[in-house]
């Protein structure tokens, strides 16, 4: 078992505003349809609800600006939208943060993608998406780049959300390549499976339990297969360490000196566990740009990502909610410790 530094944790947390991250990928808008169900329809055997009102989120890469927001750090954004209501709603609600957007191209002839989730009764009863999954343009990728080379020597960090929504590339990772080599910035990626061929000497990678068997291409059905299947990414990817996400069960990160390390979950309770993936790698990534190791910046990951799947629809972890957290977990986990506050299993 290890121990967690409460000092050390807490420091780090301080140091989250001179973190500058710049945030790369697929840009949603999540909209929820909120409502009651008292019948079934007579059209087909599906539930009618009555819609009581509608919300709209920042999702998919704006929602990981939004966390970092929230946290207190400091974020860019690059990603598309459409030359839509939707796409200027989301840059609206972006520079209401106080975020920099012009790294977002609106692309002509591609809709801003949005998810619609309709709930009734504090349970998601549909869900459907409106979006177009082909690359965009390659001269929308060349404007992505060219902005991220003007502010790359003020940044702290790189993540590259990616959704398949077509903003992920090999012409994409081989510009953010470059910049990693010439300024050694640490790169986060919360992964689609489809794309993880082009992954390659980033930092660190946290695909989910799924995710990482589909990969591997073995199923994950017990702590051996799962420790078969983290090596076999961690080796293949050539990055310096994989994160798997593995909802009830925690997390475990594999680092490339053949560490491994299990992290329980803290969650009491599950609602939703939209945009979770969200807030694990804005946690993770803050926490590596703010000078805490792998291992610690996982911990902190996993204690926001229990807190955000208890509330229904995308969530944030504020600063201060953060540092009560962290506080009262630790404290909790100290006298059922009998003074010692171990949080991480290790085997190596």
């Amino acid at each position: 078992m290890e121990n967690i530094d409460r000092e050390y944790l807490t420091k780090g947390i301080d140091n989250f505003g001179r973190s500058r991250i710049l945030v790369v990928g697929d840009i949603i808008l999540d909209q929820f349809i909120w409502g009651k169900v008292s019948r079934i329809s007579p059209e087909a055997p599906v539930p009618v609800v009555g819609v009581e009102h509608e919300t709209t989120m920042l999702g998919g890469a704006a929602n990981v600006v939004n966390n970092i927001v929230a946290s207190g750090g400091n974020v860019l954004l690059c990603g598309v939208v459409g030359d839509d209501s939707r796409g200027r709603k989301i840059i609206a609600e972006l520079e209401e943060l106080g975020v920099n957007v012009n790294g977002i191209i609106m692309e002509r002839g591609r809709p801003t993608t949005v998810k619609t989730r309709i709930i009734a009764h504090a349970q998601q009863v549909v869900r459907y998406d409106r979006e177009k999954t082909s690359l965009v343009k390659p001269e929308t990728t060349n404007h992505i780049l060219d902005f991220i080379h003007k502010t790359k020597k003020d940044l702290s960090g790189i993540i590259v959300s990616d959704y398949g929504k077509g903003v992920v590339s090999s012409q994409l990772m081989d510009g953010l390549r470059s910049v990693i080599s010439e300024y050694n910035l640490p790169v986060t990626v919360d992964p689609n499976v489809k794309n993880f061929p082009l992954y390659k000497e980033v930092t660190i990678i946290t695909p989910n339990h799924n995710e990482a068997a589909v990969i591997a291409g073995m199923e994950i059905e017990d702590e051996e297969g799962l420790l078969e299947s983290g090596k076999k990414l961690l080796s293949n990817e050539n990055c310096r360490a994989l994160l798997i996400t593995r909802g009830a069960d925690g997390m475990t990160l594999f680092e490339e000196d053949g560490s491994i390390t299990h992290i329980k979950s803290v969650a009491r309770k599950v609602y939703d566990v939209t945009g979770a993936g969200d807030t694990v790698i804005a946690m993770l990534t803050l926490g590596i740009t703010a000078g805490l190791d792998l291992r610690t910046s996982a911990y902190l990951s996993n204690l926001a990502a229990g807190l955000v799947v208890g509330e229904i629809g995308t969530s944030t972890v504020r600063l201060n909610d953060l540092k009560e957290l962290v506080a009262s977990h630790l404290d909790t986990s100290k006298q059922q410790g009998g003074g010692k506050q171990k949080e991480l299993t290790r085997n190596k």
